[in-house]
């Protein structure tokens, strides 16, 4: 019912089905006709509809919620041409790195396009193992936060804070474990719509079976079991990963991070819209600007996908390496990522008003500072990270026992330089190696416990260079990474350098 008028739904489905699709061509239109025809068959014909269930997960950025809007016009044109239409679910998940401004443009599309108050539709929000009704409202779990923190932390140091596998690596297992959960929730669902081209799902699988086979995964098995294959692969990939940042020991990490594989029983059917609609932002900048409501937020808008603020701190950490690693400065940082940015938004063909956008917020002094300090307050806010935290990450001083840290304490910590010896023996115990001032200090610059600590200590920087760890692996095959002009820290040559980013 409409807690509103009273009405029931399904009566207000003409004048929204109108004003949705007076936004879409009349290739997109032709395209809704063309999925529902497809959705009817693989139900069962038009009697089963009520019965049946599509799922579209939501990351809350510009080009899913374009996906949702489409889905949703399929619904609509189902009901109003057959009587009947399917349940539409939208799931959408959270992590430390999605700021409020992105539940609020969920907010608004969800208003826009009457799902809120619509029975045959079902809004969940997914919070790592928390499966929740949709509210904008809706507190971040403290524990997701901590899980979050940890992982950014412990992928940081052992990368050097490079921005892929610093925010993006267990960020890509939990979007998977996220898929098992919103998939098989409640008695699951039929199907899932994507955005993603069959290309580029064919490509990504064969990827993901290429690294769960280095990962000593019976891949064959898993080519046999459709999307739970690819899940039980993803679940195989992130136990190594998991072994390798935390150690074989760590129960408690390892479990709470393990890829739900859903119900051998169901088999979602994976459905593409890609061929036929436009994923260009600005084809349809009308539809989801004006009748969506959505709004490309400072944070959450940062190079690429508006649905985390966590590129614009991909950013703001190589800015901080070549201040204090290299030496250099924060802005001559800043002008390298640009660069990568720059290079990564062409390639994803997004509009240059929005390129634009983007790059001009770091266009003048007082931008960059500016720009700085956000960065610096979303770190605090949503990770409960200091600045001094995230330039001890971008060191890494505490990996391969402790290579970097003379180093650290001369540039960054000066006072500390004669306690090298005492934080050596912290990091190396745990026996006979009490120290509760230099402990006290440590977490207070690092961020992370003394256990983490240790671990790092026995862990290695990671050779991107070399194909000796999965951490590396997973960033050879990421395309999503590029040589910047840099300067060699070492002789102050013009070089070029391989960062990751977003």
């Amino acid at each position: 019912m409409n807690q509103h008028t009273g009405e029931p739904a399904n009566e207000r489905y003409p004048a929204l089905h109108a004003q949705l699709t007076g936004f879409l061509s009349d290739v997109e239109l032709d395209g809704v006709k063309a999925t529902g025809e497809r959705l009817v068959e693989a139900a069962g014909g038009v009697d089963a509809l009520p019965d049946y269930k599509v799922m579209v997960a939501y990351g809350g950025g510009k080009d899913s919620t374009y996906v949702v809007a489409f889905v949703r016009a399929v619904q609509l044109h189902l009901a109003l041409n057959f009587g009947r239409t399917f349940t539409l679910r939208v799931a959408n998940m959270r992590h430390a790195g999605v700021p409020r401004a992105v539940m609020e443009n969920i907010d608004r599309v969800y208003r826009a396009l009457g799902l809120l108050d619509d029975d045959r539709a079902e809004l969940l929000t997914i919070d790592h193992t928390l499966v929740r009704p949709f509210d904008v409202d809706l507190p971040l779990p403290q524990h997701l936060i901590d899980i979050n923190r940890v992982d950014v932390l412990m992928n940081g140091h052992r990368a050097a804070g490079d921005g892929r596998p610093t925010f993006c690596n267990s960020c890509n297992l939990a979007v998977a474990d996220f898929y098992g959960r919103a998939a098989w929730f409640d008695g699951g669902v039929d199907v899932v719509m994507t955005g993603d081209s069959r290309r580029e799902q064919l490509l990504y699988s064969a990827w993901i079976m290429r690294l769960a086979k280095a990962s000593g995964v019976d891949v064959q098995e898993c080519r046999t079991m459709g999307f739970r294959g690819i899940l039980l692969a993803l679940r195989g990939i992130g136990d190594t990963y998991f072994r390798e940042l935390f150690g074989d020991d760590s129960a408690s990490e390892l479990a709470e991070r393990e890829v739900s594989t859903g119900d051998r029983s169901m088999q979602p059917q994976f459905i593409s819209v890609y061929d036929l609609v436009s994923y260009r932002v600005h084809d349809h900048w009308d539809l989801i600007v004006d009748f969506l409501g959505f709004q490309f937020d400072e944070l959450a808008f940062s190079f690429s996908e508006s649905d985390c603020a966590n590129p614009g701190l991909m950013a703001h950490l190589r800015a901080l390496r070549v201040e204090f690693v290299q030496g250099r400065t924060y802005d001559e940082g800043l002008a390298e990522y640009l660069e990568l940015a720059e290079e990564l938004m062409h390639k994803k063909e997004m509009p240059q008003n929005l390129i634009d956008l983007a790059l001009g917020r770091y266009d003048t002094a007082e931008k960059r500072l500016y720009r700085r300090e956000l960065s610096d307050e979303f770190a605090r806010e949503a990770f409960g990270l200091s600045e001094e935290a995230l330039v001890a990450m971008v060191f890494s001083p505490f990996t391969d026992r402790g290579a970097r840290l003379a180093a650290f304490l001369e540039r960054c910590h000066p006072d500390r330089a004669a306690d090298a010896d005492r934080i050596h023996a912290v990091l190396g115990g745990p026996d006979g190696a009490a120290d509760d001032e230099i402990e006290s200090w440590l977490r207070d610059v690092s961020g992370l416990g003394l256990t983490h600590l240790r671990t790092l200590y026995t862990s290695s920087l990671v050779d991107f260079g070399a194909p000796g760890t999965i951490i590396s692996r997973v960033r050879a095959g990421d395309p999503h990474k590029y040589h910047v002009a840099t300067i060699d820290p070492a002789s102050g040559a013009p070089a070029t350098e391989l960062i990751s980013g977003r």
